[in-house]
């Protein structure tokens, strides 16, 4: 009997945003049964012998929810306990509490007062997906109000300076399946962007990349500490993107690492990578 895969969805994007297209037939080729669900919907996940988290693309507003719907699943990839570490952002400040060069970050919870940085910079609430929430304030602003929205909607807000080199080279984005390198794909400015018609995630500009060793070296370094936090082996996390940004100083630094629901950039990526999703996934099951 084939294994089962399931790719996990919401109710707007039921078969996701197109990026995962090349992984049906890739997994399929090596043995599957593949099929979309959205999280929510009636499906029997418990059933299935991989629950793949692709496009849960709503989860921001109902985490509790989705969080208690992942530690129901047996199956999930990644795990329910990757899931809840990396869907609230101040993790950032625990890899940067861990050495990681990250992009300066500092959390306000709610009932606490927030300082700003005295350039350009950057509020976005700590749980959140697609930019939704984040604003952009020029030096010397008081972005207090904006902290205020975000922490009466429950969430505490991240300040971090903003990274200039985003106007001009965009971010650069590392996937890694099982564990090792798969490809990347550069991103271009999102605040700003248009949102999508679905109203889940913004607009970006997408190109396929090679990464400079400065940014692999980095990204090496960012697996390493967070599978350190989180107990495990890298080669347990089915899937991660490491996206990095250029300082002031010419250096790359860690923006974001997205280990639960991130677009992989199939299709700005060789015919190949697919393949190597679906060998990962085997790799996860055996």
């Amino acid at each position: 009997m084939s294994p089962t895969a399931v790719l996990v969805s919401c109710a707007e994007l039921p078969s996701g945003d197109g990026d995962d297209d090349a992984v049906v037939p890739a997994l399929s080729s090596l043995g599957f049964s593949v099929s979309w669900a959205p999280w929510d919907s009636a499906y029997d996940f418990a059933s299935a012998d991989a629950v793949i988290l692709r496009a849960t693309w709503d989860y921001a507003s109902r985490r509790p929810e989705f969080l208690s719907w992942c530690e129901s699943v047996p199956s999930l990839f990644n795990p329910a306990a990757v899931v809840r570490w990396n869907t609230d952002k101040s993790y950032l400040v625990e890899l940067l509490d861990a050495g990681v060069a990250v992009v300066p970050t500092s959390l306000v919870v709610p009932g606490s007062p927030a300082s700003f940085p005295s350039s350009e910079f950057v509020v976005k609430p700590a749980v959140g997906a697609g930019s939704r929430g984040a604003a952009r304030f020029a030096a010397g602003v008081d972005a207090s109000a904006h902290v205020a929205a975000l922490h009466a909607e429950g969430h505490a807000a991240l300040i971090q300076p903003y990274q200039s080199s985003v106007d001009t080279s965009g971010e650069l984005a590392l996937v890694y399946l099982g564990g090792i390198y798969s490809h990347a794909f550069s991103k271009g400015a999102m605040l700003g962007s248009e949102m999508d018609s679905s109203g889940l995630y913004l607009s970006e500009e997408l190109a396929p990349a090679s990464p400079p060793a400065d940014a692999v070296a980095l990204a090496e370094d960012v697996l390493d500490a967070a599978s350190a936090l989180l107990g495990i082996l890298r080669a347990e996390l089915l899937y991660a993107r490491v996206d990095l940004v250029r300082g002031a100083d010419g250096k790359p630094l860690l923006l974001e690492l997205e280990l639960t629901e991130p677009s992989l950039g199939f299709r700005q990526a060789d015919p190949s990578a697919a393949v190597r999703f679906a060998s990962a996934v085997r790799q996860q099951l055996a």
